[in-house]
This record gives C-alpha cells, sequence and structure tokens, in this order.
C-alpha cells in the first residue's frame, strides 16, 4: 500500500467554506472506505476565528446532509504548503494568498473548481454575509466537486 495521501481545504476565516469541504469528503471517504488513505484537514487565510467551530449556519445545513464538521478553525501554514499533498482554495484571492504565503510549495495548490465542470462559478462563494441558501449552495459544489478530487488524489504516488 502506498503512503497515505492528504488534502488541505482552505478559505478565508476556516469556519464556513473549507470546513464544509473537509466535512463532505470525510463523509464519502468514509462511504468508500477510503479514510485509512487520505487525511482531510482545513485552515483559513486569516486568523479571525481560531479555535472556534463551523459557523452555526453551515453546521445547521451541514446536518441536514449528515455531513460531519469537526474541526476547530486555524490558520494556515508555511508547513501545510510542504505537508499536505493536495491545497485546495476555496477562491483566487485565497489562492493568491497561499502562493504569496509559499511560493514553491510541495503541495499541489489549486481552486476547488478544478474539480466542477463549466456550470459553477470558478470562486466558492462565501456564504458568510447571506442567508441560508448560500450555505447549501456551498455544500451542492463540495458534493459535486469531491468526488473529482478523490480521484485525482488517488492517481498521484
Amino acid at each position: 500500500m502506498t503512503s497515505k495521501k492528504s488534502v488541505l481545504f482552505v478559505c478565508l476565516g476556516n469556519i464556513c467554506r473549507s470546513p464544509a469541504g473537509e466535512g463532505v469528503l470525510l463523509k464519502l471517504l468514509e462511504q468508500q472506505k477510503l479514510l485509512d488513505e487520505i487525511e482531510v484537514d482545513s485552515a483559513g487565510t486569516m486568523g479571525y476565528h481560531i479555535g472556534k467551530p463551523a459557523d452555526a449556519r453551515m453546521r445547521q445545513a451541514a446536518a441536514k446532509r449528515d455531513v460531519p464538521l469537526p474541526s476547530r478553525a486555524r490558520q494556515v501554514t508555511k508547513a501545510d504548503l510542504d505537508r499536505f499533498d493536495w491545497v485546495i482554495a476555496m477562491d483566487r484571492e485565497n489562492l493568491a494568498d497561499l502562493q504569496r504565503l509559499h511560493p514553491s510549495p510541495r503541495a499541489n495548490v489549486c481552486l476547488f473548481s478544478k474539480f466542477l465542470d463549466q456550470t459553477w462559478p470558478t470562486d466558492v462563494p462565501d456564504p458568510y454575509y447571506g442567508g441560508d441558501d448560500g450555505f447549501e449552495y456551498v455544500l451542492d459544489m463540495m458534493q459535486a466537486g469531491c468526488p473529482k478530487l478523490i480521484e485525482a488524489v488517488r492517481a498521484i504516488d
């Protein structure tokens, strides 16, 4: 068996989009019996909410889909970009922040939209200042793209 792969989802504050990605991916990995193959975590480019659980609205939306949101907010570090195999930015601003943090990381750093078809936007919209439907939309995006992300992660040795 090859060594365990790893994925880090990154958004701004690590309380909405990146925990949703982490949770959806964890649920899919559990369903596919791949939890032993792929480690999943999430972080934010800013440290606004360090130590806090996901936003209550995201927790509520995720619970309706039986999606776990186990993590507590933390800020991404330069070391994360060398430790993880994949670092998935939720939008172009987060991607630019990651590229400034570490211009030559070991990780494959990319936008989440790489795993979505053209019917989805390039950026995963931040639902924080909007209504409940924004949280549902983010979860829809994660559920659409995470199966392709699993394929990509498993394809690299």
